[in-house]
């Protein structure tokens, strides 16, 4: 999530943004409800079948009493064979290569704009802190993440036949 962003400047003036490389990783999970615009998140230090069923299970926690159809893509640790969905939830996964049609994906571009972008972080507990920040701040707006997340339907349609 280190890359360079766009940012403001003065006509003329070309920005300067570091860069650290560092082969260190932290994984942010995410699911949200464009509909209410509620958002669960954690961070955790590595992404597998395991770990993903951690997030699932999460999730299914905070809200018992919803029944909860979760859009996901076919990363690997999305579609393990010993991935543990709990039974309030059902996966449903996107056609392959497809990013532009989740909706959490306007997730991470927010979070790449807003709190790590164009920063050089002094080490990975730093990088977290701000991700973590950055994750409590969308959880605490729910009219931001519909805003994000809520695709534009088209509600009904009138033809006029002659």
């Amino acid at each position: 999530m280190g890359k360079p962003k766009r940012c403001w400047a003065p006509v003329g003036v070309r920005p300067v943004v570091g860069a650290r490389l560092v082969r260190k990783f932290s994984y942010a999970f995410a699911a949200v409800s464009p509909h209410d615009g509620v958002m669960d998140s954690l961070i955790l230090p590595w992404v597998n079948a395991h770990t993903m069923s951690l997030f699932l299970c999460t999730v299914a926690q905070r809200h018992p009493n919803e029944f909860i159809v979760m859009v996901m893509d076919q990363a690997g640790w999305h579609i393990a064979q010993d991935l543990q969905v709990p039974q309030n939830m059902r996966l449903v996964l996107l056609p392959p290569w497809s990013p532009e049609i989740n909706p959490a994906e306007h997730i991470w571009e927010a979070l790449r704009e807003d709190c790590v972008g164009n920063t050089v972080f002094a080490n990975l507990d730093a990088a977290d802190k701000a991700l973590s920040a950055g994750l409590l701040s969308l959880e605490l707006d729910p009219s931001r993440m519909q805003s994000l997340t809520g695709f534009k339907w088209i509600t009904s349609i009138s033809l006029n036949a002659h």
